[in-house]
């Protein structure tokens, strides 16, 4: 396919969705094709509310998706539009798909011992299309663009968000700008953006710069905000919770484990469950929990502030954010200082009964190692996930018996370097305010040995690794 799925006849949506404040204090509606990206009334943050509780026997859905499966119609091989009926979009809506979704999810034993777990199951959104969990949010609001009319898609991003807007653009034939932090994006992921045909902004300025500047350029007709500030977008990842639980036979975990960066994967997963909930289609919520690496952790630090407070909750639910100006951690797409889809994210966790926390960037490193012992590829970022199961298996907040899921969010070939640099003992996080580097020594180290060009030597070498 090389253009947006198309219907002559067209038409606005007839879905009684409406975007709406989540503010406890606002809750204003506004009209589903209102090219907004935050409450007109109060300023706070949107989400899609389709009304799902009120279908009729939501309970057949889980038949049709799995039917769906097997089909060859364009939509359904499509992991996101296989779920339609919740998504916010009319049957005849322009799609804009790469068949994104569809992602494995792998039993994963030497990791669920290296985090005192009887078992552990990862799921997989890098072998999404352009190796991102972006593109099952990308899809959505890509096509939300071209049925508003849009001439050119703009984000801020570390490198996923920008490789995966410029793919859903080359399909509608849009423009697509992306905004980088200048030096701070692995290169395999500023590739993607140029193979794609993007135009690439280089910002003099970290990814809160970035965004922030993506604010500014809102106001611009014209112009459609990809970020996950845009409610479309967590609409299209909020169905990966739905193929989750499809995967494992409407079982629901006991746990779920997501990296937070800019936080939008996080609340996507909390409002898909939590639909689902209402809808019927499962009994309760799994646990989510939030994994950020130390330097990169403000949601974490406001977590852990208020939940040793006396009032715990109740604070935490009316606290605000103190954003980290300078981020620091390896794991690029996680390195946000101020993420946007917080609130979101927070509701989540506290809906669920879930947890915050930060791993150190040693812990984020030898937990990569352990992913790829598997035999799955994935980036630093996605190895939060597994860091931070360990940890909360130490803390006694998930137990060894317990269910857990793991999501990985990106491909291991979207930061090579990193990898090599493991491997090698190269890696090291870059010089603080003071100066001074951190090394990272890593536990499971696999660097090259050099041999001799000759039949012993090799086998000598192999006797000893045996």
């Amino acid at each position: 396919m090389n253009a947006p799925l198309q219907n002559p006849h067209h038409r606005p949506s007839t879905k009684a969705a409406v975007q709406k404040c989540i503010a406890a204090d606002c809750g204003a509606s506004h009209g589903i094709t209102e090219q907004i990206y935050v409450c007109r009334k109060c300023g706070g943050p949107l989400e899609i509310d389709c009304h799902l509780e009120t279908f009729p026997d939501p309970a057949s859905f889980r038949q049709i998706w799995k039917m769906r499966a097997a089909s060859q119609d364009p939509r359904d091989r499509s992991g996101v539009w296989r779920h339609r009926e919740v998504l916010p979009f009319e049957d005849h809506a322009p799609i804009v798909t790469l068949f994104e979704g569809n992602t494995p999810i792998y039993g994963a034993p030497k990791c669920a011992r290296y985090a005192g777990l009887r078992s552990l199951t990862l799921k997989h959104q890098g072998n999404n299309p352009t190796g991102s969990f972006k593109d099952t949010g990308m899809t959505a609001a890509v096509t939300q663009a071209v049925i508003l009319g849009a001439r050119a898609v703009v984000c801020a991003s570390t490198g996923n968000t920008a490789a995966s807007l410029a793919a859903y653009a080359a399909r509608a034939n849009l423009k697509c700008v992306v905004l980088l932090p200048e030096g701070q994006t692995s290169p395999a992921k500023i590739a993607q953006s140029m193979d794609y045909g993007a135009i690439i902004l280089e910002v003099a300025g970290n990814f809160d710069d970035c965004m922030r500047l993506t604010h500014e350029l809102a106001d611009v007709p014209w112009i459609y905000i990809a970020n996950s500030v845009n409610p479309f977008r967590i609409e299209g990842q909020k169905t990966v919770a739905y193929e989750l639980m499809v995967q494992s036979d409407w079982k629901v975990p006991d746990h779920v484990v997501v990296p937070g960066g800019n936080m939008g994967n996080s609340s996507a997963m909390g409002k898909g469950f939590d639909e689902m909930r209402r809808m019927g289609l499962i009994d309760r919520l799994p646990k989510l929990s939030i994994i950020q690496v130390e330097g990169a952790s403000p949601l974490a630090q406001l977590f852990s502030k208020h939940m040793q407070s006396d009032s715990g909750i109740e604070d935490l639910q009316l606290a605000q954010i103190e954003t980290v100006a300078r981020p620091r951690t390896l794991a690029t797409a996680i390195r946000i200082g101020a993420p946007v889809s917080w609130k979101k994210a927070l509701r989540a966790v506290l809906q669920s009964n879930g947890n915050v926390i930060s791993v150190s960037e040693p812990e984020l490193a030898d937990a990569k190692a352990m992913v790829g012992l598997e035999g799955i590829g994935c980036e630093p970022a996605s190895a939060a996930a597994v860091a931070g199961i360990r940890k909360l298996v130490a803390q006694e907040q998930i137990g060894k018996d317990e269910s857990v899921v793991a999501v990985l969010t990106g491909h291991v070939l979207k930061d090579p370097d990193y990898v090599s640099q493991y491997h090698r003992g190269a890696l090291s996080l870059e010089p603080d305010r003071d100066g001074k580097t951190q090394p990272i020594v890593g536990a499971f180290r696999n660097s090259a040995v050099r041999v001799a060009a000759a039949k012993d030597a090799i086998v000598e070498i192999l006797r000893r690794e045996l």
